[in-house]
């Protein structure tokens, strides 16, 4: 028994002895790292990416290095949460307005198309999308897969399959703006849009692109202008190239 607690002793004193040594051999924690961690300690740490780096350490460490990055780059979550926005202004010294850089993500797509085929591969839209002139009778509406639901950190996005419309519909209160969905979508149905804003356009049919037999469904725009006509407020144009209507809401009065 001694013989057994004079050996771990005898361990124990090594190892303190060879923690001693690397401790002033070893070189201290740098400013950097310290002044890094202290960001992350700041960010969300649910490290999805849409601030265009790995994840929040990485984005901690280009923080560290331009504080100004938080303007080109924001970090949306921390954007609309004032407890963490307010560390990190205090953390990098600086004042954030975030009401210019608030968006939300709408999906250009209220529609209820009829299918034109039955779809049984991978069930995602990326690969739907592949398909010669897709599935549905509107070549340019949502396949709803939910390939943006998948990728939505926030849970902001769900699939509404009510009347079979099987579309992504994005909940406002939720999305924090990240824009993964943007990326995620194939048919580029998906937007980012000031968070404030009060009115957008939802319909993605191209009628400059139009496909003979393959009609927009019964809830898209037929591009008749009235709307573009009857606006007093000049809130309203009409974009020529892509024939469709766009919103100015900064002038809208609702």
């Amino acid at each position: 028994m001694i013989l057994v607690i004079a050996i771990l002793t005898s361990i124990g004193l090594a190892c303190a002895i060879l923690i001693f040594i690397m401790n002033k051999v070893l070189p201290a924690e740098s400013e950097a790292l310290k002044e890094t961690e202290k960001i992350a300690g700041c960010l969300p740490g649910i490290n999805c990416g849409a601030c265009g780096f790995p994840g929040c350490f990485a984005y901690a460490q280009a923080l560290a290095r331009d504080k100004d990055l938080i303007v080109t780059n924001p970090c949306m979550t921390v954007l609309q949460d004032k407890k963490m926005l307010g560390d990190l202004e205090k953390m990098l010294d600086i004042k954030i307005d975030p009401s210019s850089m608030n968006k939300k993500a709408v999906v250009c797509c209220t529609g209820d198309p009829e299918t034109i085929g039955n779809y049984s591969g991978i069930e995602t839209c990326k690969s739907a999308n592949k398909l010669t002139g897709r599935f549905k009778r509107c070549p340019y509406g949502c396949l709803g897969f939910g390939d943006c639901a998948k990728v939505c950190p926030q849970d902001a996005i769900q699939i509404y399959a009510a009347s079979g419309r099987n579309i992504a519909v994005v909940d406002p209160e939720k999305c924090t703006g990240c824009g993964l969905c943007v990326k995620e979508c194939p048919n580029n149905l998906i937007k980012l849009v000031p968070a404030d804003t009060k009115i957008v356009f939802l319909c993605s049919y191209d009628s400059i692109k139009n496909i003979p037999g393959r009609e927009k469904c019964f809830r898209g725009c037929l591009h008749c202008r009235k709307c573009y006509k009857a606006c007093e407020h000049d809130a309203i144009i009409w974009n020529k190239e892509k024939g469709i209507p766009e919103f100015d809401s900064s002038r809208c009065t609702l």
